[in-house]
């Protein structure tokens, strides 16, 4: 993996896209498929599940890939000789995929016995990441185990092999949708497990708006399975954006997360360093010297198991040493530590993380504030995450207020302010359990941010909804950042309706509910009497 990874997309600039959610065009296809496949898990656990479905995806994908450019390549005179050369694929930034891993092959034989269908998908693995060294230590390969059903598994089979992943993008968008779909769903169907690999996903669209991460390095320390990345590299197509404005560098300690990652990325065509392993970025910093235009991160909330006992000494501790009982204040100083000196972090954190005075928190959050580090926090509403009930907010940091420029907008002096939004209110239920933020929600967040920021943004306060705020009135609230203490509440709307009139058309309406409910009072007397019960 080289030091400067940049985005690799394989798209044409400018493409348009609206978030990480399945856009439209492939939202019915991807619930179908998840609704077949979840059928086929059987009693499996989904944790196990995710990895049965999602590598068998990648691997259709790549093997696609393969076959397309192998066609191709017999029917072009000049490259026919070479449709059997490992380098005619790996030029045109294709796997070179084994005829042992090709999906017609496993097609083939999904019924097969002997050896088992399992066991020749986990040849196929292997075989795979001894071609392609990117791919080391990545692919699942314990199909054959005993418990995963064979018969099942010829079914999943069976299952990707109707399906046709094709786009003007080689598949990509189509696919990648299909992947992150899944992604959501094994994320609600594990439950609380399900937040250590996947953000939701207009959390992940709102973080990156915000932050805009037009040009410069991307870091997330805790990259789960890439969401941030995705969201990033669709923002900068979105934007007209050039293939290699953004470099990718991210750390996951969960070795099957990181092997999700890995997956989801190179689905999408983007090239990331993720480094050489998994490893938990508190205790193995695999890029210790990076400093990043942008941090973007949703990290583990209120973490008690980080090690923090063993962490009580270090150059990341710049703004107080954070308790070992709680990581939430280890991960804020970690993101600044990597930060640019014109870098710009978002990231997602627990309520308490705004008005916690625990065991020194408090102390740590007033030392970052007073370093005037704080742009903005954002509360959210409930129920954006299937994953957990835990109130959330999300912290902008940036390392310089005085000036800058995000592309041609040259932004203002913000010395000793920071902008509180109050986004509670906003979100629309997709579910009985689940809430989302709409395109309009999120406009209207990064719409108030931006204008806020910006020389002659036009930007004015909105009661109950945003406020800015400077380091000395934060000072008279006890360093407290919860939006809630600023910005108020939303004027009442004006009501010309005189005092007098008011009450007699009341009082009208009162007097015609009382002579409504006396008769329904008798009615049903009457009907009691009817039956023997009346009175």
């Amino acid at each position: 993996m080289v030091e400067e990874a940049s985005v690799a997309r394989g798209r044409k600039p400018g493409t348009k896209k609206t978030g990480s959610e399945p856009v439209k065009s492939t939202s019915d296809f991807s619930t179908t498929l998840w609704a077949a496949a979840d059928k086929l898990r059987g009693n499996m656990d989904a944790a196990e599940y995710k990895h049965v479905a999602l590598g068998l995806i990648f691997l259709k994908y790549i093997s696609d890939r393969f076959e397309e450019r192998r066609v191709r390549a017999l029917i072009d005179p000049e490259e026919v000789d070479l449709v059997d050369e490992r380098d005619l694929y790996v030029g045109d930034n294709v796997f070179w995929v084994p005829e042992n891993a090709r999906w017609g092959f496993l097609k083939a034989h999904a019924t097969s016995t002997e050896p088992t269908i399992g066991a020749l998908i986990d040849r196929a693995m292997i075989d795979l990441e001894a071609e392609n060294s990117s791919l080391k230590g990545v692919l699942t390969k314990n199909y054959a185990r005993p418990e995963l059903d064979q018969t099942k598994l010829g079914e999943v089979i069976a299952l990707f092999t109707n399906l046709t992943f094709k786009d003007e993008h080689g598949g990509q968008d189509v696919l990648g949708r299909v992947y992150e779909y899944f992604l959501g769903q094994f994320a609600i169907a594990e439950g609380k497990r399900g937040g250590q690999f996947y953000t939701a996903g207009c959390v992940v669209q709102l973080l990156v708006a915000m932050i805009q991460p037009f040009k410069g390095r991307v870091y997330d320390p805790c990259c789960g399975s890439g969401g941030m990345f995705v969201q990033s590299e669709h923002f900068v197509e979105a934007h007209n954006g050039k293939h290699n404005d953004v470099s990718i560098f991210g750390q996951e300690s969960n070795p099957t997360t990181w092997r999700l990652a890995k997956m989801n990325l190179s689905i999408r065509g983007i090239e990331a360093n993720l480094g050489s392993k998994w490893a938990d970025s508190f205790h193995e910093d695999l890029h210790p010297g990076l400093k990043a235009d942008f941090v973007l991160a949703n990290p583990p909330f209120n973490d008690s198991d980080w090690g923090g006992e063993r962490l009580r000494t270090g150059d990341r501790w710049t703004y107080g040493v954070p308790p070992a009982s709680n990581a939430n204040f280890a991960w804020v100083q970690h993101f600044i530590h990597h930060l640019a000196p014109h870098g710009v972090a978002g990231f997602v954190l627990a309520n308490g993380s705004l008005s916690s005075q625990q065991l020194g928190e408090g102390e740590i959050r007033k030392n970052i504030v007073d370093a005037d580090l704080v742009d903005c926090i954002v509360s959210l509403p409930g129920q954006l995450f299937a994953t957990t009930q835990i109130p959330v907010c999300l912290w902008f940091l940036a390392r310089d207020k005085s000036n800058g420029l995000v592309r041609d907008l040259k932004l203002r002096n913000r010395r000793r302010e920071t902008l509180f939004i109050d986004a509670r209110g906003l979100g629309t239920m997709e579910s009985r359990t689940l809430k989302v933020l709409t395109e309009a929600n999120i406009a209207r967040v990064t719409s108030a941010y931006h204008s806020w920021r910006e020389t002659g943004g036009g930007y004015a306060d909105e009661a109950g909804f945003s406020k800015t705020a400077t380091t000395a009135e934060i000072a008279t609230q006890d360093y407290a950042l919860t939006p809630g203490r600023y910005v108020g509440t939303a004027a009442a709307e004006a009501d010309d309706e005189p005092f007098e009139e008011r009450m007699a058309r009341l009082n009208a309406t009162l007097r015609a509910q009382m002579v409504e409910g006396a008769r329904l009072d008798e009615r049903i007397r009457q009907v009691l009497a009817g039956v023997g019960h009346g009175w």
